[in-house]
């Protein structure tokens, strides 16, 4: 069942397929050791709950220079990956660095950066959306964040395509697409060390050098948690913005009442950022093991079971949503799991609020109205849905 998500049909629209899903129940049984949650309230109560977790990092007895692993030979994995202790240390000092000051600081030059491109955009008659803004954007912003040298953010955006794709269930993972996870990751790697070390001895005002120096009562992140942190910041800052602004821009396009409503009222746009993150998701999927004998809702799960959880259905739930196949800026305080829940709630947040909310800023205040010029192709990845490209004209 779960190989229909890999479909052309069910990438350009993956919601009959979620409605099927739920109706057979808002958590699915598929054998002893597999469950779907599809649920709005399931799946909220599952995310928030200590009985639902990760596997142990897996130990590797000969790692790659560029794999990085901790003194038990485990790999080292971000704070997303990890369950408490160790998820709470780790979020603890990332969070000493990645602060909302540091955020509502980047205000100015995130407005900047995208009243730039869309000026350009403007000049160019018909652009690739994705290539023109909705890629540059969080890429040169993480990028300023973590002192990455312009010359290099290319090679940034290549490793965080790659390596997003790995965030795919194994199941639903080609090998040529693990296999270029890996290199992007030990290309990365190796990159951010050297960046590291110059930072150490020669730090600068940015966020690279802010969490080499992080403490927290003599706790600091190792080198390895250091990279791989930078990693998930990456990824994470950079994949799910990006597919924000594009399928935020998609929906606008195919509902041009609703684009002109926030056209006319752009005091709606945050809320009609929320409205983006629930009807089309960047994240549409995440996976979850059962740590200890539970149930969800009223279905029991044992311990070691694997939990898929549908965040793309669960944020169309009909219980939780009226109507919830209408795209509607104007819904009042959309409910979703876009961002999660729990102690796993992207730290990010108010990073790719504040990018979306200045994409949308300047593409709605030029006065013009945007057309799809050919229909748009979306991307491969299913965990992160995005569009591989966008061409609009503005009229």
């Amino acid at each position: 069942m779960l190989q229909n998500l890999l479909t052309p049909e069910t990438r350009a629209d993956p919601y009959p397929f979620y409605r099927g899903v739920f109706e057979r129940g808002p958590v699915l049984k598929l054998n002893d050791g597999f469950f779907v949650v599809s649920g709005h309230e399931e799946a909220a109560a599952l995310l928030r709950d200590s009985a639902f977790g990760h596997t142990e990092p897996e130990v590797l007895a000969n790692p790659h220079e560029n794999e990085p692993v901790d003194e038990r030979g485990r790999v080292v994995r971000s704070f997303l990956g990890l369950n408490p202790p160790d998820h709470t240390r780790l979020r603890r000092l990332v969070s000493k660095a990645f602060t909302p000051r540091m955020i509502e600081r980047l205000a100015p030059r995130v407005e900047e950066l995208s009243n730039e491109l869309v000026a350009k955009a403007l000049e160019s008659g018909e652009v690739d959306l994705m290539q023109a803004i909705a890629r540059p954007l969080p890429v040169v912003v993480i990028s300023e964040m973590l002192g990455v040298p312009p010359a290099d953010r290319g090679r940034f955006e290549d490793w965080s395509h790659a390596m997003g794709r790995a965030l795919d269930p194994p199941f639903l993972i080609s090998e040529d697409a693990a296999a270029a996870a890996v290199a992007a990751r030990r290309e990365f790697v190796a990159y951010f060390r050297e960046l590291a070390r110059e930072r150490r001895t020669r730090p600068t005002e940015d966020l690279l050098s802010d969490l080499v120096a992080v403490s927290d009562a003599g706790d600091k992140l190792s080198e390895g948690e250091l990279l791989i942190t930078l990693m998930l910041l990456l990824v994470a800052g950079h994949e799910t913005t990006t597919n924000l602004i594009g399928n935020g821009t998609l929906a606008l396009l195919n509902h041009p009442g609703q684009f002109q409503a926030l056209a006319e009222d752009r005091s709606k746009i945050p809320n009609a950022v929320e409205e983006m993150l629930r009807y089309d998701s960047p994240v549409q999927l995440t996976m979850r093991i059962a740590l200890r004998d539970t149930t969800v809702g009223d279905v029991p799960i044992d311990q070691d079971a694997q939990v898929l959880v549908l965040l793309g259905a669960a944020n169309r739930d009909p219980r939780t949503h009226e109507d919830p196949d209408r795209f509607d800026v104007g819904r009042p305080s959309p409910k979703h799991l876009a961002l999660g829940q729990g102690i796993h709630f992207c730290l990010g947040a108010p990073l790719a609020r504040l990018e979306a909310r200045s994409a949308f800023e300047a593409l709605l205040g030029t006065g013009r109205t945007l057309r799809l010029t050919s229909e748009p192709a979306w991307a491969k990845q299913v965990t992160l849905r995005g569009l591989a490209d966008l061409y609009v004209t503005f009229d």
